[in-house]
């Protein structure tokens, strides 16, 4: 769910519409959401897709929804029963809508943080993620550099499932020695991977 950095932050407004969580306790529910320019909601069949290949993972689950953007899978994850998701999220404006979405949901406690990825990345971390979803503007090198933090910094648990969206013509993160690749499918212009930590 990009929605960080650069053309990512821009204020300004394209349309409204509908997030729809696909499954899960909030199954079915739509959620109220104004696109902002720059941010790429994760499309349905591909978060359904992702969730599918997730399924003896997420319950329980802690989660990092890095570049959160509308918090499509972060929500998702919550909706199948992940114990929680930390949400990350630049732009003001899409943390603000966010904001919301968890109070309407009824999210306690309220995981969210008005913050730029790479450099939330850089500091020592307080807890360690099972899933983490990194899904940030493309073309900008953004996911070498979060991956190569997430290693280094040791945000992952043993065995941690890394969710990676991509154009599907930028080359795949060069740090697979750490992970092994599980799935990976192509729709249309994206490129999605599920990778799990080797230790």
């Amino acid at each position: 769910m990009a929605g960080q950095q650069h053309s990512k932050n821009k204020n300004s407004t394209a349309s409204s519409g509908q997030l729809r969580i696909i499954g899960g306790t909030w199954r079915g529910t739509k959620l109220s959401v104004t696109h902002t320019e720059g941010i790429r909601p994760t499309p349905n069949r591909v978060r359904e897709t992702l969730f599918n290949w997730l399924i003896t993972d997420i319950y329980g689950a802690k989660c990092l929804d890095l570049f959160a953007g509308t918090g499509a899978l972060g929500l998702e994850a919550l909706s199948r029963g992940a114990k929680s998701c930390q949400f990350i999220e630049q732009s003001v404006v899409a943390c603000r809508q966010l904001q919301n979405q968890l109070q309407q949901l009824a999210v306690e406690p309220v995981q969210l943080e008005n913050f730029e990825a790479v450099s939330w990345l850089r500091r020592p971390p307080n807890t360690q993620f099972n899933i983490v979803f990194l899904d940030p503007p493309y073309h900008q090198g953004l996911v070498d550099r979060c991956c190569k933090l997430l290693i280094e910094q040791h945000w992952l648990t043993e065995n941690a499932a890394i969710y990676i969206e991509m154009a599907s013509d930028e080359a795949p993160p060069s740090l697979q020695d750490h992970w092994e690749l599980h799935r990976e499918k192509v729709a249309g212009q994206v490129c999605y991977r599920l990778y799990y930590q080797q230790l």
